[in-house]
């Protein structure tokens, strides 16, 4: 593995006053002329029920039930890499500990953007999850970078399966931008425990795309890692 430290996408992930590093008046201004789309869609009835957990904060649904989806992964991630970066497993390495301090910002930023957009939409953001890390060695090389692969491909099959339940132009943009620096996490990850599998077929399918989940394989994954109880019964399908 190369020595020289590979530049990450930067924390701030700006785009048109819809992250953090914008002022929030832009923020909320840009957010404003979608909010009434998003509770519309919030309010529309499903067509189906998932299959999946039903029991449990409800997520919502239409957009902001989307939302509330991803800010839950997207919690779940940042819990990890903090706990991570606040006790670095033995050895690690300074270009290691600049990687996932990195990672760290990013899913940060991740988080409090999600929190942010459903409370300009005029909903209620997801409640701070309860995570459970107990079977995970943050002080094993192994564990943590096994842990950080497995969250990394989750959340990139997540949001590729999201995408097509999102109605709002804009939220459909970010979603792009977010799933794409996930990617970049996981190809990083992927490489530091075996060089050149960034983008092996476990990952990415015959036809060179990479893989998509529904909410409920999803969960299937990161509900040994999350203690509080979600339902996603009253996500859109479609």
């Amino acid at each position: 593995m190369t020595t020289k430290k590979t530049v990450l996408p930067s924390a701030g992930l700006t785009d048109a006053g819809l992250i953090q590093s914008v002022s929030r008046r832009k923020f909320f201004g840009y957010l404003g002329a979608t909010s009434a789309v998003l509770i519309t869609a919030a309010s529309c009835k499903k067509d189906d029920t998932p299959d999946g957990p039903d029991d449990g904060v409800d997520l919502g649904s239409g957009d902001v039930g989307v939302l509330n989806y991803a800010y839950a992964l997207e919690q779940l991630e940042a819990a990890f890499y903090t706990k991570v970066v606040t006790s670095f497993y033995g050895n690690a390495t300074d270009l290691e500990k600049g990687y996932l301090t990195d990672i760290r910002d990013h899913e940060v930023a991740h988080r409090n953007f999600f929190k942010a957009a459903i409370t300009a939409a005029g909903a209620t953001p997801l409640q701070d999850l309860e995570v459970d890390f107990s079977s995970i060695d943050f002080g094993s090389r192994d564990s943590v970078l096994g842990t950080a692969k497995a969250f990394e491909d989750l959340g990139v099959s997540a949001y590729n399966g999201a995408g097509k339940l999102i109605t709002t132009p804009a939220y459909l943009t970010i979603a792009g931008k977010i799933v794409s620096v996930e990617a970049r996490h996981a190809a990083l990850i992927r490489d530091l425990i075996s060089n050149g599998t960034f983008a092996d077929n476990t990952v990415i399918d015959a036809s060179g795309l990479d893989m998509a989940k529904t909410p409920a394989e999803v969960f299937a994954v990161a509900g040994k890692y999350v203690k509080t109880k979600l339902s996603i019964k009253n996500l859109p399908t479609s």
